[in-house]
């Protein structure tokens, strides 16, 4: 049974979704006033981790990433550069899927804009002022009263003899030790120019919190299995959403929270507000790859701070290494000797890989299986004892864990890149040679392809090729 922390109840408890084989999971995605930095980026690498995990394991999974296209963030950059909303955060949100496609995220089934549910946050809003959840201020706005909803502040454990009846807040941003009503609708002023809707709420425009509840119910249901996040948006953005939603829809909102630590720089966790950020762009400068930085996040246990350094992304750099040179010596093994259980010794490994990972995502001791299996392998390959097809078998299970890695074959063993002319003309006297018999001439043939980057290995389903250069 595959076990997750919940940081609802604070334990690790089994994971069973409500529908049998799928799977709902809303995931915070980027508020676009800038560029992702790379502590926005561990936070949806450790969605993506999860998710394929899932799947994996034969579940479905349908997920929702938002994007926060209006805030005050987004609002106050727009005005300050002179454009009107869409047109500023139109350039953050392709980098924003740049950087998932440079890291080997899987795509979410759904990446809604806030501005594209200003009916469905209204609709909400509506429902919360009629069952007593929410009342207008004397400046117009729309506040949530959390002295109604009694499990307010309980993901985070907050006393509520604190709360202080009446105090508001309009700020989307706002100090995390304070519990106060918070916006639902802000009520149009000056400073937010001509981002503004005229609605039965008045010509306004939504809080931040309010927009995550409208879209997770609108595209997953009043009740989802999963939320992730990062750590420092339990309160009070989360510890928001659930009071909102669950307020309107009567309902439990998530049965599983589950949250990503601080990505810190030395001592000081990453933050835009801190002005300690570095983006993908900025690592890549540093001279390292996104996959370098998609194992160093990934093989950090996701509840543990990781600390982010030239020293740690190096030694992410080298473990590939061990990886890459590992796949390179099992493609140009020619050995027919096989004195050595090959399948008994990956079915021993993906047993110890499976038990840690079902061990809420142990993945520093998942990884460590690997590496203890790449020695063993290496050991056994230094004596012979590997024979070609056992290599092809060793090749497919790594192929077949990548599934949840993403990161073994990604950036080094390449199926996209197309032959040159003289390449296909090279592998199509190969099986021509191979379909004669003529196995001297093929091997002469695969010599040649391998002297131009490419390694030919022969499989059941055909050849199979790969690309190291």
């Amino acid at each position: 049974m595959f076990k997750l922390y919940n940081s609802l109840t604070r334990k690790k408890q089994d994971f069973k979704p409500l529908n049998k084989n799928a799977v709902t999971m809303y995931s915070c995605g980027p508020t676009v006033y800038g560029k992702p930095h790379i502590g926005n980026l561990s936070s949806f690498l450790t969605s993506d981790l999860l998710k394929r995990y899932l799947k994996w394991k034969g579940l479905e999974v349908k997920q929702v990433m938002n994007l926060t296209d209006v805030d005050d963030k987004t609002i106050n950059g727009s005005i300050k550069c002179g454009v009107n909303l869409e047109t500023y955060t139109k350039p953050f949100i392709e980098d924003f899927f740049k950087d998932l496609k440079a890291l080997n995220i899987e795509p979410a089934n759904h990446y809604p804009k806030a501005t594209e549910y200003i009916p469905k946050i209204v609709e909400m809003i509506q429902i919360m002022l009629e069952k007593g959840y929410a009342y207008e201020g004397d400046d117009k706005s729309i506040y949530f009263n959390i002295k109604k909803f009694k499990k307010y502040g309980q993901l985070v454990q907050l006393n509520r003899q604190r709360l202080k009846k009446g105090a508001r807040v309009s700020s989307d941003n706002y100090d995390k030790k304070r519990a106060c009503d918070f916006a639902l609708w802000k009520a149009w002023s000056p400073e937010d120019g001509d981002v503004f809707w005229e609605t039965d709420l008045g010509k306004g425009r939504p809080g931040w919190h309010i927009e995550c509840s409208a879209m997770s119910t609108s595209l997953l249901g009043p009740t989802i299995d999963i939320h992730t996040g990062a750590i420092d948006l339990k309160f009070p953005h989360h510890s928001n959403e659930i009071a909102q939603s669950e307020s309107a829809t009567g309902k439990p909102f998530v049965r599983f929270w589950v949250h990503r630590s601080y990505l810190r720089m030395d001592k000081d966790k990453m933050s835009k507000s801190l002005g300690n950020v570095l983006t993908l762009e900025e690592l890549i400068n540093q001279g390292f790859t996104p996959r370098d930085f998609r194992f160093l996040v990934l093989t950090n246990h996701y509840r543990t701070p990781l600390v982010y350094s030239k020293k740690s992304m190096t030694a992410a750099k080298n473990s590939l290494k061990t990886i890459d040179e590992f796949v390179k010596r099992l493609n140009k093994i020619d050995s027919k000797a096989a004195r050595f259980d090959v399948k008994k010794e990956i079915e021993k490994t993906k047993s110890k890989f499976i038990q840690y990972l079902d061990d809420d995502l142990n993945t520093p001791r998942a990884m460590a299986v690997l590496f203890n299996f790449i020695r063993r392998i290496n050991k056994e390959a230094d004596q012979e004892n590997i024979s070609e097809l056992n290599g092809i078998k060793i090749i497919e299970f790594l192929t077949k864990i990548d599934l949840i890695w993403g990161f073994i074959f990604f950036g080094l063993a390449r199926k996209d890149r197309k032959l040159k002319p003289e390449e296909k003309e090279i592998l199509a006297k190969r099986k021509e040679a191979r379909k004669n018999q003529d196995y001297q001439t093929a091997d002469v043939l695969r010599t040649k392809l391998g002297e131009k980057g490419i390694e030919i290995r022969d499989t059941k389903e055909g050849d199979q090729i790969w690309h190291f250069k």
